[in-house]
């Protein structure tokens, strides 16, 4: 278990708060992430207002970040402790029928089809003055370790600077596919 700081939003419509929270190893197919940048997106607001129905608090949100594999699961293949990795909002398992489907960029095993709280097993891995406290999107990049499924991480170049590529988590990808696909730019 590694203590770590977080933002923590206890309830809906009340503001951050700054907290020690402990973060549980990773289970087999989960990655332990030290992460080094985070982005904020209207979507994190959203959660803080309380638009998201089925969302449960108190909550860890973030959607976007970078960092560094500290710890991995039994069975994960794809990463290891040291590489430099995104966590991603959206997925890509590679081989369910919408993965292996150019036309879409949705999982089966994305958090769209499942609970946004928890991790596919349904439990957290964050807790907080012995209280449970629940993921976003299983990213949760407003804490400085998270852990997530493997096929939500997405190794990337040793050289990248996690301060900027942060952004692909979310931001950029997102403003680029609308200006692209909606807009027509």
């Amino acid at each position: 278990v590694i203590r770590c700081r977080a933002a923590v939003a206890w309830a809906a419509g009340k503001p951050l708060s700054i907290e020690e929270v402990e973060v549980a190893p990773p289970k087999a197919g989960e990655v332990r992430i030290k992460l080094v940048a985070t982005g904020i997106c209207r979507t994190d607001e959203h959660l803080l207002q309380g638009c998201f129905p089925n969302m449960e608090f108190p909550v860890i949100p973030g959607h976007e970040g970078a960092g560094i594999v500290e710890s991995i699961g039994e069975g994960v293949t794809s990463v290891k402790p040291g590489d430099k990795v995104i966590p991603l909002c959206l997925p890509q398992c590679g081989e369910c029928s919408f993965c292996m489907n150019p036309e879409s960029s949705y999982c089966l095993k994305c958090h769209i089809s499942e609970s946004q709280n928890v991790l596919p097993d349904k439990t957290t891995r964050f807790s907080c003055k012995g209280k449970q406290i629940y993921h976003f999107m299983w990213v949760s990049t407003f804490a400085e370790y998270t852990v997530i499924p493997e096929y939500a991480v997405a190794k990337i170049d040793a050289a990248a600077p996690l301060d900027k590529v942060c952004l692909l988590g979310c931001g950029f990808s997102t403003g680029y596919g609308a200006a692209i696909n909606t807009a027509k730019v």
